[in-house]
């Protein structure tokens, strides 16, 4: 197992991410027993870094990976959780009493890595309000020795990323960010990762095959990876591509069956940089995936648009949409007003007479619009995730 040194711990470069566990198709209760046999075979090879959050699996993931961590001794391992301010249900909660909670499902007394969970342009408005309280509450947990590393998992854009880690200079330990060979240029990972870095962070990552869809390519792409190695897994070059960056600390990878556990084993059993070569297919592969309307950001088209859309945000969350769902770019779209939306657009055609590269700006948004309606709905979810503050809370 190769490790990252940070604060003078040793952390696994592989952490297993707690969200995806197996579950009952018709009950979504967790498979214990395959919890348990993955912990043990990832334990056994060296993984000491086990990642959940207070909403994961309806607020039962948790409860399972405590469990599944039970037999072994507590200074063994590393458990990171987070706080749900995304999820609040309906107004200001017992920020300590949910934090509380999370301790006692974890079995544990403190968290050697605590974050923000999603920060993003929409939810940064409830982590700072005051009468939610929530970044005090939690800034004091640390204070007093419950938390031994405060960091942040962030869906927003670089502008938010800098603007936030700026204002709370010397807050944070570590910053989680969504990075891979896709998303180093189509979400400005790269921009991200040199951001954090710049100011003396740790990089964390999850989504590092962006939800499967790297381990799964087309027969073009899995026969091209096939003639640089026909052992190698697809997911293993994604793996490598992180593990070349020298401040990305932990790679989360959300396990749920044994094989999958095994082959990421394999993978970060040592550090195999990847060629010249490598990296170059990659990089091409990533830009095949993607059907880019091409915006460079000059925002001609804003000047006289008469609903004041930010466009070249919408086109960035259009051209992410575009290549496949993506929860980060959903979450940018919920941030904004309803008037601010794409299917705010009313067709005028002002944007696309302003724009220097052509772009049919209105049939894009439209596009969006519907892209943004039929996908999985991050409300969808965020309801089940307050019903589970409400139950721990008993508010209901």
């Amino acid at each position: 197992m190769i490790y990252s040194d940070f604060k003078g711990m040793k952390l696994s470069r592989l952490g297993f991410g707690c969200m995806r566990f197996a579950t009952d198709p018709e009950t979504g209760a967790i498979d214990q027993e395959k919890v348990n046999a993955m912990f043990d075979a990832a334990i056994a090879a060296g993984v000491n870094y086990f990642d959940t959050a207070y909403p994961y699996l309806n607020g039962n993931s948790e409860l399972a990976m405590a469990e599944a961590l039970s037999k072994y001794p507590r200074d063994s391992y590393y458990i990171a959780d987070k706080f749900p301010g995304h999820s609040m249900p309906g107004g200001p909660v017992d920020n300590v009493a949910l934090f509380m909670r999370s301790l006692e499902k974890c079995r544990t007394d403190y968290f050697d890595f605590y974050l923000f969970h999603n920060i993003t342009e929409w939810s940064v408005k409830i982590y700072e309000s005051e009468s939610y309280h929530i970044l005090p509450d939690i800034f004091r947990m640390r204070d007093e020795g419950r938390i031994r590393h405060l960091g942040f998992s962030f869906h927003g854009g670089k502008e938010l990323l800098e603007e936030f880690l700026t204002k709370y200079e010397g807050e944070f330990d570590f910053v989680q960010i969504q990075c891979n060979y896709l998303d180093w240029t189509l979400q400005d990972a790269k921009e991200k990762y040199d951001i954090i870095t710049r100011h003396g962070l740790g990089v964390w990552v999850m989504e590092p095959l962006r939800g499967g869809k790297l381990a799964r390519l087309n027969e073009t792409n899995t026969a091209r990876l096939r003639e640089l190695d026909p052992d190698a897994s697809a997911a293993s070059f994604g793996f490598r591509f992180l593990q070349d960056l020298p401040n990305i600390k932990v790679i989360l990878s959300g396990m749920n069956e044994l094989f999958q556990v095994e082959d990421n084993i394999r993978t970060f059993a040592e550090h195999k940089p990847l060629t010249d070569k490598e990296r170059e297919v990659l990089l091409d592969m990533a830009e095949g995936m993607k059907s880019s309307v091409p915006c460079t950001g000059c925002r001609y088209c804003c000047a006289g648009c008469p609903m004041e859309l930010n466009i070249p945000y919408l086109i960035e969350c259009y051209n992410d949409l575009k290549v496949d769902y993506s929860l980060g770019s959903s979450m940018r779209l919920d941030a904004l007003d309803p008037d601010k939306l794409p299917s705010a657009c009313i067709g005028c055609g002002q944007c696309s007479h302003a724009c220097p590269q052509g772009i049919d700006v209105p049939a894009v948004l439209a596009e969006l619009s519907d892209l943004y309606a039929k996908g999985p709905k991050w409300a969808v979810t965020a309801k089940s995730r307050e019903e589970a503050i409400r139950r721990d809370l008993h508010m209901d």
